[in-house]
Order: structure tokens, then C-alpha cells, then sequence
């Protein structure tokens, strides 16, 4: 909690400064001869680092606390846990390859890309064995897409859980993937179209992760992705191949992918029966709810964060759709009583994140921040108390709640849950 707090970025202390009193001390400053424009600095007085001095780019040494992070005790085994984006810290809607969230069942691992295979077999005419050379020269597209673990907010089913949008929403990212078209593969296999309902793809990991996707969501926007974010895969995030199922929860984006298989009817494998499956209050399991629901979240101020004064702030945060693009996002600053509609940024693109902003004049009273978003299809994300009323409270998987931020007297944002 500790470390999630000190890895606010320093633009907290700047650029949510904007109040009366941070305006009478930059006043002051410039009156008085501020030393930092008067003296010129060491780097406007010598030579700066040559070109190419870092064959790889990285981030400034004054960004290295924003990173991915694991929750302390939420696994037994590190290899088969989770990693946090940052969310409070990014901007727009592309996550960084070096930020993006992690999930593995038995770790990861950096394939040899001149070894890997992909195979293409079941109910197809002709079984395909592809290399990487062979998948990279065929049409290619690239499509940006979020991708959500379906457990993402699970911690707070019950009650407020963790301090931070990070570990509230953290297991969500964004990113432009390039690849090939699943459904390409299949028509180059022969797929018959009339018996085939159902793809199983499996992964080259310890864990063999496999994952049922239904034929309809094959032949339309799945990918085969061998590229994210304008470069090869990083090997946490499936390399040398991994799927895409654009507006799936992240576990059927199935990493190192090794096989697919057409079936006449879905697979039920061990983590479609006994893990990521919904826990009704009446006791029964919800299985195959693969779609990731409307849902948004407010990442600046947030929960851990700090307002230095009162005055002006840019409210933003993301929202996201599984069924299509976000038509509006309505924010409200006295727990719900009251809506105002916020700004969505461009781009606004299918199965994307989309950024969205509002202005707020704090008064220095407590107050209660929510976001709420609507997607194209009518959908409007809940209340956690509608939400409840439906699912229950044991559940991990699938909460698109609307989550609430309380901004104290002093300027703290704390996670609550309002009604």
C-alpha cells in the first residue's frame, strides 16, 4: 500500500496544483525571481548523452516508481499471479509494452520464434502446420483492442478490498496488435463451416491453457497476434503468438499459442468447469460469460491520491465496452444524486478503451466521484447494490460495478463503495 502510494507520478503535484492557492505561490515566485528560471542548469550549459547512447529506449529516472505491480498474498506462487498496470499514471489509451498487466498460470517464458508451430486441425480439411515466417507473410491487420481479466475488481465483490485504481482495475490494458486473421487460417484449412461450431486454442505454456471460442467470434474479429504496440510481443505478454478475442475477458487471449482445433461443440476444459466460471447466489455455476461488460473508471483523482488545494481539476479516466463502442459516460460528484455527461476523446473505437474528461471546481468539502458508462448496444453499467442483486457477493468474475472515490476535507481520495 506503501509503495502503491509513493508511485503516484509527480505530475499529482503538478498538474492537479491548478487551485487558488498553488496560483498565488507561482505568482509570488515570479515576482520574487524564481531560481530555477534565473539560474540556467547544468543541461542548458553542457553537452547532453550522444545518439543512440541506449540501443532501447527507456522511460526518465524520474518515472521509474510507475510501475506494474503484485498484490502482496492475492497468490500462493508468484509464477501463477498477477501484475497491476498503473492506471492513475497513464495517459490516452494505449498501454505501454512495459506497463501492461500480467497474468500467468505457471509463468512465462521467452520462446525460441524459429521453434514455435501452429497448428491448425479437427474438423478441417486439410491440417496446417504453420512457422512464424510462414503466418508473417500472409495479410496482416492491425486493431486496437482492451483486453480485461475477467477477475478485474473481483476483490471487491464483498466490500472495499484495496486502496488503489491500480488494484481495483489494474488488470486491464490497451494496445494496437497486429497479426493475422484466425479466420484466414481457418479458410486455408478448409474449416467446414457446416459441422464446425466451436475453436479450441491451447497454449505452448506449463499450463496448457486452453480456452472455447465460439465459431461466430472466429471467422469475425479474432486475431492470431505475433505484434502489440508497433513491435514483436513482449515474451510476458505471449511471444513469439498469441490470440487476440477482442471484448472477451483476458484468459481466452490465449499466450504462446500452439494449436487450434475445430469442434463440434464446446471443449469444457478444466478452465471453463472449474475455474473463471460465476458463482450465483442459489449456488449453481454461470459457465461461458466470456464477454467483459460496460464498464468505466475515474484514474485521476483516485483512490490514494491527494488534491492539493482546492480550484479547478480535470476529472478523467477510461471506459470500455465488450459489446462495442462507449456513447457516453456521465459523471457525478455527490455519490449519484447528480450527473454531469463528461467528454470522450477521440479516437472512440469498437472493444477500445476510450479516455474521458470532465471539469470540477473543488470547494473543499468532501465529496463522492463515480463514473457510469453506456455502451452502443443500451447496456448502462450498475450500481453495486443492482449489481449484487443479481450476482450475490461470493463471485470473482465479471464486475462492472460503478466504482466510488471520496475526496475528504484534507484532499485524500479514499476507495469506497456508495449505493
Amino acid at each position: 500500500m506503501r509503495e502503491a502510494q509513493r508511485a503516484r507520478r509527480s505530475f499529482m503535484g503538478k498538474a492537479l496544483a491548478m487551485g487558488a492557492g498553488a496560483t498565488a505561490v507561482s505568482a509570488a515566485a515570479a515576482a520574487q525571481g524564481d531560481p530555477a528560471i534565473l539560474k540556467l542548469p547544468a543541461h542548458t550549459t553542457s553537452l547532453g548523452q550522444p545518439v543512440a547512447a541506449r540501443g532501447y529506449g527507456v522511460p526518465s529516472q524520474w518515472e521509474k516508481n510507475l510501475q506494474r505491480r503484485e498484490s502482496p498474498g492475492l497468490t500462493r506462487v508468484s509464477a501463477a499471479s498477477v501484475s497491476f498496470t498503473p492506471l492513475q499514471g497513464l495517459f490516452g489509451i494505449i498501454t505501454p509494452n512495459g506497463l501492461h498487466f500480467e497474468r500467468h498460470h505457471q509463468g512465462w517464458f521467452d520462446i525460441d520464434p524459429s521453434q514455435h508451430r501452429l497448428m491448425v486441425m479437427g474438423l478441417v480439411r486439410e491440417p496446417r502446420v504453420f512457422t512464424m515466417d510462414d503466418l508473417m507473410r500472409l495479410p496482416s491487420v492491425s486493431r486496437i483492442h482492451f483486453i480485461e481479466c475477467g477477475a478485474n475488481t473481483g476483490m471487491e465483490w464483498g466490500n472495499v478490498a484495496v486502496p488503489t485504481v491500480q488494484y481495483t482495475h489494474g488488470m486491464l490494458s490497451c494496445g494496437e496488435y497486429t497479426g493475422v486473421m484466425l479466420s484466414t487460417l481457418l479458410d486455408m484449412a478448409g474449416v467446414d463451416r457446416s459441422k464446425g461450431k466451436f475453436v479450441l486454442a491451447e497454449g505452448a505454456d506449463g499450463s496448457s491453457m486452453t480456452r472455447t471460442i465460439s465459431m461466430e467470434a472466429a471467422m469475425d474479429d479474432v486475431m492470431v497476434a505475433w505484434a502489440m504496440n508497433g513491435e514483436m510481443l513482449r515474451p510476458e505478454n505471449g511471444y513469439p503468438l498469441r490470440l487476440v478475442v477482442p471484448g472477451v475477458q483476458g484468459v481466452s487471449w490465449v499466450k504462446y499459442l500452439r494449436r487450434i482445433e475445430v469442434g463440434d461443440q464446446p471443449f469444457y476444459t478444466k478452465d471453463e468447469v472449474v475455474h473463471y466460471i460465476d458463482l450465483m447466489p442459489d449456488g449453481t455455476h454461470r459457465q461461458f460469460t466470456s464477454v467483459q461488460e460496460v464498464k468505466s473508471v475515474i484514474t485521476t483523482p483516485s483512490g490514494g491520491q491527494v488534491l492539493l488545494d482546492r480550484g479547478y481539476y480535470n476529472v478523467t479516466g477510461l471506459a470500455w465496452s465488450g459489446r462495442g463502442r462507449v456513447k457516453r459516460v456521465d459523471v457525478s460528484f455527490d455519490g449519484g444524486r447528480n450527473w454531469r455527461t463528461a467528454r470522450l476523446e477521440q479516437p472512440v473505437l469498437p472493444k477500445a478503451l476510450t479516455r474521458f474528461n470532465v471539469d470540477w471546481a473543488w470547494d473543499g468539502n468532501p465529496a463522492v466521484l463515480q463514473s457510469r458508462a453506456i455502451d452502443d448496444t443500451g447496456h448502462v453499467q450498475p450500481k453495486i447494490n443492482q449489481l449484487r442483486a443479481v450476482r450475490g457477493t461470493r463471485s470473482i468474475y465479471h464486475n462492472n460495478a460503478i466504482q466510488s472515490w471520496k475526496v475528504s476535507e484534507t484532499g485524500e481520495v479514499f476507495n469506497v463503495q456508495v449505493y
